[in-house]
């Protein structure tokens, strides 16, 4: 069984930022619209601050 850590849950212009980490996958986040809809990449990260600024990055280009 992996394990899961979230680093982050924080609300950005009516989105949720999520970043976690998993011993597989290492750090990478996702967007959870205001309607439940989940976005994101398989793109590994590999500090938790990388996978919070591409986070951000998504949601100020509109995704």
């Amino acid at each position: 069984m992996t394990t899961t850590k979230i680093h982050l849950v924080v609300g950005i212009h009516q989105m949720i930022l999520l970043v976690f980490y998993t011993e597989i996958d290492c750090w990478q986040f996702r967007l959870i619209s205001p309607g439940g809809a989940v976005f994101g990449e398989r793109k590994l990260y590999f500090t938790p601050e990388a996978a919070e600024k591409a986070g951000r990055e998504w949601i100020q280009q509109g995704y």
